[in-house]
């Protein structure tokens, strides 16, 4: 399976999202993260620690495919209308991270209006999501929703254990002595088996 992850907006998690998507993978079959992103944030991720799984760059990636059963693929944000057909096309499920905000939520509805001429498999993952007892990411799912958008159920709070497991270079649920960490990770294994599903 090829997963791309895509936005047109930056911070919103998007490297994160690919990150966390090709280590949940990792655990069930051979993961392969493809860093297309100029700012090669997944490549120093990965080269600041141990990640259970290859990270290379798009120019390795011809030489790398086949030897993986999962792809999963970090674009460059913002891509232009070429790209975004060669990302849309080019994969099994594009998932398209947001964060709840308005500036976000009209970015990700830009990029929602050209995928439709495109015909693209895609689907909205709400990120960043404040914590209880702020609703604001559930309003922001029963919007999209109500417009009829593909949103995943389930969504990514916002944790500071993610920004730590990026300094330390390991996915989330390999920080230790953070009681946020196992409920980062299981954010993402409820993504995971959305998309297999």
């Amino acid at each position: 399976m090829i997963v791309t992850v895509a936005s047109f907006k930056g911070g919103v998690g998007k490297t994160t999202t690919a990150l966390h998507l090709a280590a949940y993978l990792q655990t069930l079959a051979p993961t392969l993260l493809v860093d297309g992103d100029l700012n090669r944030s997944a490549l120093d991720w990965a080269a600041r620690g141990n990640l259970p799984f290859k990270v290379i760059d798009e120019k390795a990636a011809v030489k790398f495919a086949r030897q993986y059963e999962h792809i999963v693929i970090d674009t460059p944000a913002r891509p232009a209308t070429e790209e975004l057909k060669t990302i849309a096309t080019g994969c099994d499920l594009l998932v398209l991270p947001t964060s709840p905000d308005a500036l976000a939520m009209g970015a990700m509805q830009i990029m929602v209006d050209a995928l439709h001429q495109l015909s693209a498999n895609y689907k909205i993952l709400l990120t960043l999501i404040p914590p209880h007892p702020s609703r604001v990411g559930e309003e922001a799912k029963q919007s999209l929703q109500k417009i009829g958008l593909p949103v995943f159920k389930s969504g990514i709070r916002r944790y500071a254990v993610f920004q730590r497991a990026a300094l330390e270079g390991v996915p989330v649920n390999q920080v230790k002595g953070d009681s946020k960490a196992g409920i980062a990770w299981r954010c993402y294994c409820e993504i995971g088996k959305e998309i297999l599903s």
